[in-house]
């Protein structure tokens, strides 16, 4: 008698739901961890902590905001120079590059996403470094009247610029790799259509491999985003700790983030202030999530767009 196969889908079922189950424990238990280890430090709205650098202590918000700035200006500074590059990369390996050429670099690509971030901080660190240095210099001299590059340019190379560039070459990877199987699975018929009308091959990928693909550009763009919002050891390796609002990021001690923050201060903090760092890794936790819904939500609109239309 042949089986119908009613058996298979109810295992099959059964483990993919208890498989989305412990996804969504784990993520509770993690958020119930951070909630409770750093509710001393929250609750407490009189305590004082320990800043390195700062004679004074500071308040839970003082303490917390400048982390979050420094995140999230490194992590937008990577992406304005990661997303354009590795779309760029993207479209010439999917639509331009010969096919033999287009393999080598598709490896290249997926071998560049596999190396640790502690060879790309000391990549970063010991040899990157050392190169914009003069860049760094020439821009604060030449286009010091622009606030990004005021103030007075750190001699050693260690500011939120060259922490953004190297989070910049760590995710640009991961973007490629995704845009990248987005673009080669535009509908043949698309391009073949967009080319019989007599568009050229960049009207072609305007017309037809952008638009399908930016989804896909979206969701590889959060995906890196996610990774440089969390990085911890290429910063470390980079960045000394800082807490200010400043946006000269040229400036050395003035910036740093909350993963880094965490990874230089938490060996050596004890009570009151290791609650404090908990509550910056909660909103590291609380920021992540709210990225990723935003891009679940922006893909969701386009497929509901593309679906209507």
């Amino acid at each position: 008698m042949k089986s119908t196969g009613k058996a298979g889908n109810l295992v099959f079922s059964s483990v993919s739901t208890a498989a989305a189950i412990i996804i969504l424990a784990t993520l509770a238990a993690v958020a119930a961890f951070l909630v409770l280890e750093a509710w001393p430090a929250i609750s407490d709205t009189a305590a004082a902590f320990k800043v390195q650098g700062s004679p004074e202590p500071v308040s839970i918000l003082s303490f917390t905001l400048p982390q979050i700035f420094g995140t999230v200006l490194a992590a937008a500074m990577a992406m304005l120079i990661a997303v354009p590059v590795s779309v760029g990369i993207a479209l010439f390996i999917s639509h331009y590059a010969p096919r033999a050429l287009a393999q080598v670099l598709g490896y290249l690509v997926d071998l560049l996403a596999a190396i640790p971030s502690v060879v790309y901080g000391l990549w970063g660190a010991m040899w990157l470094i050392p190169l914009l240095k003069p860049v760094w210099t020439w821009l604060n001299a030449r286009m010091g009247w622009f606030p990004l590059f005021a103030g007075e340019a750190s001699p050693t190379g260690r500011v939120i610029a060259s922490a953004s560039l190297i989070l910049a070459v760590m995710i640009l990877p991961i973007i490629t790799s995704v845009s990248r199987e987005v673009f080669l699975k535009t509908p043949p018929l698309h391009e073949e259509a967009a080319l019989a009308l007599g568009a050229t091959r960049w009207e072609m990928i305007r017309m037809a491999v952008l638009p399908f693909g930016r989804s896909g550009i979206v969701s590889a763009s959060m995906l890196g985003l996610g990774r440089a919002l969390g990085e911890t050891m290429a910063v470390v390796m980079v960045l000394s700790v800082g807490s200010s609002y400043s946006f000269r990021i040229l400036e050395a001690g003035r910036h740093s983030t909350i993963a880094a923050n965490i990874a230089l201060q938490f060996p050596e903090a004890t009570g009151i202030n290791r609650s404090a760092l908990i509550a910056t890794g909660l909103a590291l936790f609380a920021i992540t999530l709210v990225v990723n819904s935003i891009a679940r939500w922006i893909v969701a609109r386009r497929a509901e767009f593309s679906g209507a239309n």
